[in-house]
């Protein structure tokens, strides 16, 4: 790369700085190709409103004919006719509007997925809201208090209506976070059920035995794309968004000689930045991670799904496959400066008065009829969970079916104290937590001042479905 005329004559001027100065020209060409995330890169959503401090679009939920697989078009549900639905990029503290009209052939609604929002705009019909009704159109109006990665899908039907491709993503940013943790990418990792000719498979395949193991997909897909491309330049800081829209699928990434550090989950950066060989994400679960290119110029690597026990037929006879590729270009790799320092201060919850709760996810067939609970029985016949506004509660949720079950209250975080007694290695936020086979996981939540009925569930959405959710009933204290 030339020197300007103005960096010639600095460095004749101030011969004794050349170095410097041949430096700072090379970090100056320290830039991703033109195009590098074009294959990857999500259409965001206009902001309609003047006011820099509220955030107001619109969604239309709406089958659209997209090509996944190439040369064939598969109907997909999606919002605005993309798939996934478009980015919502909104700052910590700011209002978001959406007007959302349902233009499908069934009911459904908008679940915002980890946002510490009134009861009234959490998105669970029946409970907090009427269902949408095909052409009919509701609301949401709510500030975003916390930063980080969140994510939007319906509550309608859920296994169904997200594997049709009901999803997509929201970042809400903080002003006072670093301003360099490399060039971001959102990607959304999910599967889709695929015939040959492009047309998705029914639902309900497979009967009560896909239902108990939870569908997956035969199309992995990163933001609603079949093995696409990444151009970067070797060495280069890059940021990965990272969520797990699956209704069943386990995420775990890998790829090869590349190693991660995990800066943020489900609510904003954890306490303190965690290195990782490969990255784990529960259907529902996000990571923000940080990686320094570790790739020689001109040359090719996949990011694989890699198997993942979850129980039962979850890794035998499995092999990795290719979910994107990154190609580097011929520039020389570069040495990425050190990462700035990064953490939280997360105060644990203090638990010495805290109510228990009990929380057992059972299967019940007593009645000859396939079923899904939790302490033995289904949802839609299950009592809430009485707990005063103020009340803080931990909650053992024991694993007593033969598959690893992803657990996730609405509306609140909450901190994992012990996993069968093993207390986690890094201090975080979850809204969302694994629960592996034969095992206990205990919980702290804190409940504040937003009363309502306040849904918790397995977000395998098969097992939801099935049965497998309960109810909190957030009251004012006596």
């Amino acid at each position: 790369m030339s020197r300007t005329p103005g960096q010639s004559a600095l460095c004749l001027v101030v011969g004794l700085f050349a170095a410097g100065c041949t430096q700072a020209t090379n970090e100056s060409a320290a830039v991703q190709p033109s195009g590098w995330d074009s294959e990857l890169r999500l259409p965001e959503a206009t902001d309609d409103n003047p006011d820099p401090h509220v955030f107001e679009t619109t969604l239309v939920a709406q089958v659209a004919q997209i090509q996944i697989i190439p040369g064939k078009t598969t109907p997909v549900w999606t919002y605005n006719g993309v798939f996934p639905g478009p980015l919502l990029r909104v700052a910590r503290g700011d209002r978001l509007i959406v007007h959302f009209r349902n233009q499908l052939p069934e009911p459904t609604t908008i679940h915002w997925h980890g946002i510490r929002l009134p009861n009234a705009m959490d998105g669970v019909p029946g409970v907090t809201q009427p269902q949408v009704e095909p052409g009919a159109t509701f609301d949401y109006d709510f500030v975003l208090p916390d930063a980080g990665t969140f994510w939007y899908h319906p509550h309608v039907d859920s296994a169904a209506q997200e594997g049709f491709g009901l999803y997509g993503p929201i970042v809400v940013t903080d002003p006072d976070e670093p301003a360099d943790l490399g060039d971001e990418l959102v990607l959304l990792l999910s599967d889709m059920e695929l015939n040959d000719d492009g047309t998705q498979a029914p639902a309900d395949e497979g009967g009560d035995l896909a239902t108990l193991f939870g569908r997956e997909g035969n199309t992995l897909l990163v933001n609603g794309k079949l093995n696409p491309l990444l151009t970067a330049r070797a060495g280069l800081r890059q940021r990965w968004r990272l969520i797990n829209a699956a209704k069943s699928r386990y995420f775990q990434l890998g790829m090869a000689g590349q190693h991660f550090t995990r800066i943020g989950g489900d609510d904003g950066l954890i306490a303190t930045p965690e290195p990782l060989s490969t990255i784990v994400l529960t259907p529902a679960q996000r990571a923000d991670v940080v990686l320094d290119l570790a790739m020689p110029a001109s040359s090719e690597v996949p990011v694989q799904w890699l198997p993942y026990d979850r129980g039962f037929g979850s890794t035998e006879y499995r092999q990795p496959a290719t979910i994107f590729r990154i190609r580097t270009t011929d520039d020389a790799p570069l040495a990425s400066p050190a990462l700035p320092a990064l953490g939280r201060d997360i105060a644990p919850i203090d638990v010495s008065k805290a109510t228990p709760q009990l929380l057992r996810l059972t299967q019940n067939d007593e009645s000859g009829k396939f079923e899904l609970g939790i302490n033995g029985i289904p949802g839609s016949k299950a009592e809430p969970i009485m707990v005063p506004m103020g009340d803080t509660q931990v909650w053992t949720v024991k694993n007593e079916v033969a598959w690893a079950h992803p657990f996730h209250l609405h509306g609140f975080f909450f901190q994992v104290l012990d996993v069968n007694g093993v207390a986690p290695s890094v201090a975080e936020w979850r809204d969302t937590t694994n629960v592996p086979v034969d095992a206990s996981v205990r919980i702290a939540i804190h409940f504040d001042e937003r009363p309502g009925m306040w849904m918790f569930h397995c977000h395998i959405l098969d097992h939801a479905d099935a049965g497998m959710m309960g109810m909190a009933m957030l009251h004012p204290a006596e």
